[in-house]
C-alpha cells in the first residue's frame, strides 16, 4: 500500500500491549470456531479484521475525532478457545484487557466467545448484557448458540439482559418462551423499524437500570444478509450496516460499557470485496469514536 504521512491508517494506532497503564482501548482476538452449530472459518476472522483496519483512517468527520489521540493496544489472540482450558485462558485475557483499559473489544470467532469475554471481565451479579443478534443464544449445550444461557447459569440475572434485533423465523418457540421467563427485554427487528438507534439504545439502558458495568455482544448476523455475506446465519431483512455502526458508537459512548465483542463472521466465506470484515473493522472504529466522546 502507498503510504501518506498525512493519511494515518487506523491499524497503525493499534500497537502491541507491553504492560502499559492508562490505556484507552484494548483489542484482543478469540479464535473460536469448533463448537459452532454450522461449519465456519471464524477462527481466521480476528487477524482479518486487524488487516482490514489498514483500509481506514483515524479521523471521524461527523464527530471531529482523531482516534490517533487514543492509546490503543492489541493484546494478541487467545488460541484454542474452544476447549475448557482455552476458555479459561480467554477469561484471563478478557480480564487483563478490561482491567488495563477503559474499553476492551474481543474479536471473534463465533458467538461462543461471548461467554468467556463477559464472564472473565465482569462480576456477573452486578453486570448487564446488551446483545445485537437475530437469535436468543439460549440453546442447550456449549456452542455459538448458547452463550447467553451459560451466562445466566453463571450468575447473570435474566432481567439484566436486553436483546436487540431478534428476528422472525430465527428462533424456536421454546427458546422464545425461555427468554420471556428469564425476564429478558427483547427489542425485535420489527420494533426497530419504528425506533431510531438512539431510542432503542435508551430503552435498553433504562431497562438495565443501575448496573455496575455492561458488556455488549455484537453478533454481526443481526445485519441484513446483503451487507454481511460472511455471516452464515444472517437473513434477508436484518438491520443495515449503518444502523449497526450507530449502535457501536452509542455503546462506545456509554461509560458503563466496559467491554464489547464482535462475532459470527467467517472470514473465509466473505465476499471478494470483504464487506463483512470491513464492517467489523468499522465497528471497532465507531466504538473507539464513542469512547473518545465520553468526556467531551
Amino acid at each position: 500500500m502507498t503510504e501518506d504521512q498525512k493519511w494515518p491508517r487506523a491499524a497503525h494506532c493499534l500497537k502491541p500491549f507491553a504492560d502499559e497503564v492508562n490505556i484507552d482501548l484494548a483489542v484482543y482476538g478469540v479464535c473460536a470456531s469448533l463448537t459452532s452449530i454450522s461449519k465456519t472459518g471464524a477462527h481466521e476472522t480476528p487477524n482479518a479484521i486487524r488487516e482490514a483496519l489498514l483500509k481506514y483512517s483515524t479521523y471521524s468527520w461527523s464527530q471531529n475525532i482523531d482516534l490517533g489521540e487514543l492509546v490503543a493496544r492489541d493484546f494478541g489472540n487467545s488460541e484454542h478457545p474452544d476447549s475448557p482450558e482455552g476458555e479459561e485462558t480467554t477469561k484471563r485475557l478478557a480480564k487483563q484487557a478490561k482491567e488495563n483499559s477503559k474499553l476492551a473489544i474481543a474479536l471473534g470467532g463465533d458467538n461462543s466467545v461471548t461467554f468467556a469475554a463477559m464472564a472473565g471481565a465482569h462480576d456477573l451479579t452486578k453486570a448487564g448484557l446488551i446483545t445485537f443478534d437475530a437469535h436468543h443464544d439460549l440453546r442447550d449445550g456449549v456452542s455459538n448458540g448458547s452463550p447467553v444461557r451459560r451466562l445466566v447459569e453463571a450468575g447473570l440475572p435474566g432481567n439484566k439482559i436486553v436483546q436487540i434485533g431478534i428476528n422472525d423465523f430465527s428462533n424456536s418457540p421454546q427458546y422464545a418462551k425461555l427468554a420471556k421467563e428469564l425476564g429478558i427485554l427483547v427489542i425485535t427487528r420489527a420494533e426497530l423499524r419504528t425506533l431510531t438507534p438512539d431510542q432503542a439504545w435508551a430503552k435498553a439502558i433504562t431497562h438495565l437500570g443501575s448496573v455496575a458495568t455492561i458488556h455488549v455482544d455484537i453478533d454481526v448476523d443481526v445485519s441484513d444478509r446483503s451487507v454481511v455475506p460472511g455471516c452464515p446465519a444472517a437473513a434477508p431483512g436484518g438491520i443495515s450496516a449503518d444502523e449497526l455502526r450507530q449502535f457501536a458508537l452509542l455503546a462506545g459512548k456509554t461509560k458503563t460499557v466496559t467491554s464489547i465483542d464482535i462475532t459470527e463472521i467467517d472470514a473465509t466465506a466473505d465476499s471478494a470485496d470483504q464487506r463483512t470484515i470491513r464492517l467489523a473493522a468499522l465497528l471497532i472504529l465507531e466504538a473507539a469514536t464513542g469512547l473518545a466522546l465520553r468526556d467531551k
